[in-house]
């Protein structure tokens, strides 16, 4: 008689969490206002808000925008909440800063959102690999998210874990 294969690993009561599996659909874009200065250093008020009046703010519909300025200039706080008010009509969210800022940003919006109750007295492992570029500090904000109602938390896939939190 042979010896029956047994997968441990899926009678578990482990449960995977992939935050993969909350990555939103949207385009993600650059909003670089580095044509929008004079000689690419220089915010003219005047020009500036003309620019914001003209510029094709429908383009933003439904997508993730990270506004930037790729030079060196000193650009006034203002001129980001303007920007960040003509998006608000079209994007689904805006951020001063770079892509991965961007990604950072939707991450922790989400993870605030989370109702974890599903996860009382469980035992979770947060899965580590991702094809989608989830920011590293998504993994701990969910972490800190989890820790009051987990049994445990870990890393990982569930044939390779590493034990981060282990209620007491």
């Amino acid at each position: 008689m042979q010896d029956e294969i047994i997968n441990r690993v899926a009678q578990s009561k482990l449960i995977t969490f992939n935050l993969e599996d909350h990555y939103p659909k949207g385009d993600r874009m650059v909003l670089d206002i580095k044509d929008w200065l004079f000689e690419g250093f220089i915010l003219k008020e005047k020009d500036f808000r003309n620019l914001a009046e003209l510029h094709d703010w429908p383009q933003y519909e439904g997508a993730f925008v990270a506004m930037q300025c790729s030079t060196d200039a000193i650009i006034p706080g203002w001129a980001y909440l303007l920007l960040s008010i003509k998006l608000s009509a079209f994007a689904k969210k805006s951020v001063q800063g770079t892509l991965g800022d961007l990604e950072t940003s939707i991450y922790q919006s989400i993870i605030e959102n989370l109702d974890v109750s599903e996860f009382q007295d469980k035992s979770i492992i947060i899965k580590g690999c991702s094809k989608k570029p989830v920011p590293s500090n998504a993994y701990l904000f969910l972490a800190e998210k989890l820790r009051p109602v987990a049994k445990s938390i870990m890393y990982g896939e569930a044939c390779s874990s590493v034990p981060l939190y282990k209620r007491k």
